[in-house]
């Protein structure tokens, strides 16, 4: 199987595939260190570096016909969707309610005052996350939440979603019939964030831009958000690190 995304939830699934014994054939990734995990071959794939140009290697190298998309921001269009790869993506992000950037989708479901988050797994087709759904793992949002509590649960729940489903990936085995679509469909993208600020003095504003350490993984959003404070606002929340 091939591997395609980056930082911690990348190398914690290529880990965990090699210690079952899966074949780990090769990561794609911005940074080598992904692969070194898996003891893997690395194809070297800055974001958003188009994955398509290289349809040829990965259907060469693929052993097993199955793709894996985690923390991806690289989208498959043609060739590689007509290669008869499996592609499958952990999304952050319960679908089609939650489609796009897991980081804007967090924001809206905060000012929307949504009470459930969680992880899908789903095909890749020729949409945005818009391909069927295999498999889902919610969990609540408490009403005192903030984004990057949001964000970091769904990181571990994309992580327990993977490690549950691939078994069966593997084998080829039916998963459990998914529960209804999170719906209705909604897309969050960068354009998005054009309407951030018009929520300002929305009561959970506050709650939905607090990025917390994973300001630096999500720089358009910080960037917004940095945007629509008053000028003499100063916002120690959007500091510090933290790898996904």
């Amino acid at each position: 199987m091939i591997f395609v995304g980056d930082g911690a939830l990348l190398r914690r699934a290529v880990a965990h595939a090699a210690a079952q014994g899966h074949p780990v054939d090769l990561v794609c990734s911005a940074d080598p260190q992904d692969a070194t995990v898996g003891g893997a071959p690395h194809l070297h794939l800055p974001a958003p570096a188009d994955v398509n140009t290289h349809a040829e290697v990965l259907t060469r190298t693929c052993t097993d016909g199955i793709v894996w998309s985690l923390n991806n921001r690289r989208i498959f269009r043609a060739p590689l969707l007509s290669r008869g790869l499996r592609i499958l993506n952990v999304h952050n992000g319960l679908l089609p309610r939650h489609r796009g950037l897991p980081s804007v989708a967090v924001l809206f479901a905060l000012l929307n005052g949504e009470h459930e988050y969680g992880a899908t797994l789903h095909e890749v087709d020729a949409g945005i996350d818009t391909g069927r759904v295999l498999a889902v793992r919610r969990f609540p949002v408490a009403p005192d939440a903030r984004h990057f509590q949001v964000v970091l649960h769904g990181v571990r729940a994309c992580q327990a979603l993977f490690e549950e489903t691939l078994p069966a990936v593997a084998t080829g085995a039916h998963l459990p019939p998914p529960p209804a679509p999170a719906g209705p469909s909604a897309y969050h993208g960068l354009r998005a964030l054009a309407r951030l600020a018009a929520h300002r003095d929305h009561p959970a504003y506050a709650r939905a831009t607090d990025l917390g350490p994973f300001a630096a993984h999500a720089p358009e959003l910080a960037a917004a958000i940095a945007r629509t404070a008053p000028a003499a606002v100063h916002c120690p929340s959007l500091q510090g690190s933290y790898t996904l």
